[in-house]
């Protein structure tokens, strides 16, 4: 990520940001991920965008406060509420699976912000019974603690969909784990799994602007079909998975330019 002083706001929210402008670019992470994983996206922000950005570690997650309520509102409002604190101006909204979800409940205007448009990739937009239960299984359990700081960082890439991707001495990597009495955990609070569980469909639906849909070719959580539905043209980026941001940053950055025309 661009060396950019991060900041916490009231709310205990940390992001990073910067640009200049008038626009502002608000990136919205993934579960069990933080602000860290647009680290190769914003290198193309930092020379295409004539505008400001801001990148927030979601409550629960990364640099931001561990504690609830973790309701998908609760993330709405955080962001909201930094958006807010920001000068006015027209805001675009990306979202990456979970945080897709959330830029669409911001889009709503039920929080505030005036929203222009949203642009997510990677929402699972259908949850079955048995994989609903599974998260609130694990936002029951406190998160496991390891004798060394390569053992969190395994589990962190894995959660975060960067195993494979992202190499385990990178800051990106470093940013997903912190040190506690001792031992080392993953940077969220499995609490934050317990936002799982309203209809996605409805929540995209939700959103008030233009909203976009597209997801990588390989992507096992959400298909075409799927994403039709709400967005008839939806769109895949050829031959990468779920983290497209990672994989194929500068087709995702069209996706997000194509968004606001």
């Amino acid at each position: 990520m661009p060396s950019t002083p991060g900041r916490t706001s009231e709310r205990r929210i940390w992001a990073a940001r910067g640009g200049d402008g008038e626009r502002l670019l608000v990136l919205l992470h993934g579960m069990g991920a933080n602000a860290s994983v647009w680290e190769r996206l914003l290198s193309i922000v930092e020379r295409s965008w004539s505008g400001r950005w801001l990148a927030p570690d979601l409550r629960g997650h990364g640099r931001s406060v561990r504690e609830g309520p973790y309701g998908i509102g609760a993330h709405a409002a955080d962001v909201a509420a930094l958006v807010e604190a920001e000068a006015p101006g027209p805001v675009t909204l990306v979202g990456h699976s979970f945080g897709g979800a959330v830029a669409a409940l911001v889009a709503t205007g039920w929080f505030g912000p005036r929203v222009s448009g949203v642009a997510a990739f990677g929402v699972k937009i259908e949850w079955t019974e048995p994989e609903i239960e599974k998260a609130r299984s694990l936002a029951e359990h406190p998160a496991p603690a390891f004798a060394t700081r390569e053992e969190a960082t395994e589990r962190y890439l894995r959660i975060s969909g960067l195993a494979g991707l992202a190499d385990q001495s990178s800051a990106t990597a470093a940013a997903g784990v912190i040190a506690v009495d001792g031992r080392f955990q993953v940077a969220m609070d499995p609490r934050a799994y317990g936002a799982v569980g309203p209809s996605i469909a409805g929540l995209l639906r939700l959103a008030a602007v233009p909203l976009r849909l597209a997801a990588g070719e390989r992507d096992p959580m959400v298909t075409l079909e799927q994403m039709q539905r709400i967005d008839p043209a939806a769109q895949l980026f050829a031959g990468v998975g779920h983290n497209a941001h990672w994989e194929a940053p500068d087709g995702v950055w069209q996706f997000i330019v194509g968004g606001m025309r």
